[in-house]
């Protein structure tokens, strides 16, 4: 495993991660590592020596700290020397390991042996005009970066769509500067795109990018770094992938999340009729060694190794079944990946339809919560994962709870199905599930056409809750064959009353009661709609109080529309009903909806649908 920490769930990523491991930083690391003269001594003020060297390997013989607790420690195999040992180890290389250093540099100038190169990270900062806050490098809005699966080969495009948010933090002039990374790693392209002011919506599509740069089609990663942003340092877009020559296939997938991790989960094993493919893509400028990526059926712990390594910010294709044969559907599989990836995509092909979904990370830092089983009453339901029940006359769909921490040994789930109108038509207990559970429940066999369902912990026959509950939705059209499928984790709905930090909000202090949600238009061929569901997990206002806001490409809102959800209710949004078609045709390929409530928290799914039965789901992202 690679000795980094990429998160930390207070303070969200980790920015001198970040900092390090950006492309830019890369290649001055590099550059640095060949000026490096031995023996080499590496001084560690800040305790990142480890994670420098775990993303890139130097010939270090010596390191010093100035804490006396941490002398005699291991960092990075080598043993922490106090520094005031520096002046007589007679380094020809004294690297500090800090950005900003000049001021660390002065303070032990007195102990730099006379004839030592004195290098720092500061070698590695990225060009200031591309700092967001240029008076401090470490500041996390300097380092708003992402990931996407980014794909125009076999018949296959893919579509990047989001909106200028920071411009409703105070960010003035926001740009995106982007590498578009092949599949051997290597960069086959870099560009920067200048993003609307104000809260217009903005998209990247891999078609326009390989004309653009005359590219032969290509399968990789799309590194994504927005400028001049304020407010928010996480990169939240919708990526759709359909089919170029204007086939059956069409997937939506959510961001890929910033950081990396240890596990994912929330992997679907194949069906005898279909292959999945997971999209490995190494998100670092260091090999992934061979062994160091593992699959498993979740729960076995007999993971089988990658035989064979992986290069820097390569993307390669691992056929789920040449790992594990014998497992099928219903079971899940567990992606174990040493933090050298960010969230992977996976790709199921079924006859001449292939869908694409994603999966989530598998935390390591939760634990049990007692609590949880003993919530007062004001939290009514407590956790909620809510979710669609599409039309049944036309859908087939299918829930299965998916283990997403390491230490989830059980769920206790209950499941509650409730019609549009917000009425309870259905409660099943689903047991105390263990974590190698092979249960899909198929709404075939429960009586609601259409509306919404919820997970929640139900303690009956005991069992253990973190309030890191996550499921995995299938949706299937029974016409056309095709399915979507997406995934996502609970949370409390709608209460005043707090637990930790649940209602969550978008921004400020929860409790979260407020809704912005984003909803892509489409095009003439394929069709934006959402479900909007109204979760609470105790009695919440009688029904919302939401606005539809039509914006341009610009951020200019165009047309705005009300809409009424019963508490516990559902609603399906179409633009294309909800708003006549010439103010779609003003709002432009770049426009978008705003989903707003200002008196309760919607959750939402969206997607694209055709006229031959090809459909994506996938979460929504707000702001």
């Amino acid at each position: 495993m690679l000795q980094i920490q990429t998160f930390d769930a207070r303070a969200g990523g980790n920015v001198i991660y970040k900092a390090l491991a950006h492309p830019l930083a890369a290649e001055a690391i590099g550059r640095l590592h060949d000026c490096l003269v031995g023996p080499v001594a590496i001084y560690d003020p800040d305790g990142i020596a480890e994670a420098l060297l775990a993303l890139y390997p130097m010939p270090i013989d010596v390191l010093f700290v100035h804490d006396v607790a941490l002398v005699g420690q291991q960092r990075a195999g080598l043993t922490a020397r106090p520094l005031t040992d520096l002046s007589a180890s007679a380094p020809g290389t004294v690297l500090i390991a800090a950005f900003d250093a000049g001021r660390i540099a002065a303070r032990i100038a007195h102990l730099l042996p006379k004839d030592a190169t004195v290098l720092t990270l500061d070698e590695a900062r990225l060009p200031e005009a591309m700092l967001s806050v240029r008076g401090r490098y470490l500041d996390k809005l300097n380092f708003a970066t992402n990931f996407a699966f980014f794909r125009d080969a076999d018949g296959l495009s893919t579509r990047l769509v989001s909106a200028n948010y920071w411009s409703a933090y105070g960010a003035a002039s926001v740009r995106l500067w982007l590498r578009l990374f092949g599949g051997d790693g290597a960069v086959l392209a870099t560009w920067e795109q200048v993003v609307p002011t104000g809260p217009g919506g903005f998209s990247i599509d891999s078609r326009q990018v390989r004309d653009r740069f005359g590219l032969t089609p290509f399968t990789g990663q799309l590194f994504i770094h927005a400028l001049g942003v304020a407010g928010h340092d996480v990169v939240k877009y919708a990526l759709d992938t359909y089919a170029t020559n204007n086939g059956v296939s069409l997937s939506c997938t959510h961001d890929a999340n910033a950081w990396p991790s240890d596990r994912f989960a929330g992997l679907p094993a194949p069906c005898p009729d279909e292959r999945v493919v997971l999209w490995l893509q190494n998100s670092h400028a260091v090999p992934i060694p061979a062994g160091a990526v593992m699959l498993d059926r979740m729960g076995a712990e007999a993971p089988v190794a990658l035989d064979r390594p992986v290069g820097p910010f390569a993307t390669v294709a691992l056929d789920v079944g040449d790992f594990l044969p014998a497992v099928h559907w219903p079971a899940q599989i567990e992606i174990r990946t040493g933090r050298h990836v960010v969230r992977p995509r996976y790709e199921v092909t079924r006859g001449e339809r292939i869908r694409i979904a994603h999966v989530n990370v598998e935390r390591d830092n939760i634990r049990p919560d007692p609590a949880i089983a003993t919530l007062p009453e004001q939290l009514g339901r407590g956790y909620l994962l809510p979710f669609p029940v599409l039309p049944r006359a036309r859908f087939r769909s299918l829930v299965q709870p998916t283990p997403m921490a390491a230490e989830q040994r059980n769920l206790p789930l209950r499941l509650d199905v409730f019609d549009t109108e917000g009425r309870r038509v259905h409660e099943r207990f689903l047991g105390c599930l263990p974590r190698d559970h092979g249960l899909a429940l198929d709404f075939d066999d429960i009586a609601v056409d259409e509306g919404h369902a919820e997970l929640v912990y139900d303690f009956r026959d005991g069992g253990e809750a973190d309030g890191w509950m996550h499921a995995l939705f299938r949706y299937e059209d029974r016409r056309s064959g095709h399915i979507a499928e997406s995934s996502f984790g609970a949370h409390i709905f709608n209460t005043v009353m707090t637990f930790k930090d649940e209602p969550q909000s978008y921004s400020g202090a929860p409790p979260g009661l407020s809704t912005r949600l984003f909803l892509k238009l489409g095009d003439a061929r394929r069709r934006s709609f959402a479900v909007l569901i109204y979760p609470a997990s105790a009695s919440w206002h009688p029904r919302s109080s939401t606005a539809l806001q039509l914006h341009d490409g610009a951020g200019r809102m165009i047309a705005e529309t009300a809409l009424s959800i019963p508490c516990s209710g559902s609603t399906t949004v179409r633009p294309h009903e909800a708003f006549d078609a010439d103010l779609l045709t003003a709002a432009g390929e770049n426009g978008y909806v705003l989903v707003r409530d200002q008196t309760c928290r919607l959750f939402g799914y969206h997607g694209l649908m055709d006229d031959v039965g090809g459909f994506s789901l996938d979460h929504m992202f707000g702001f």
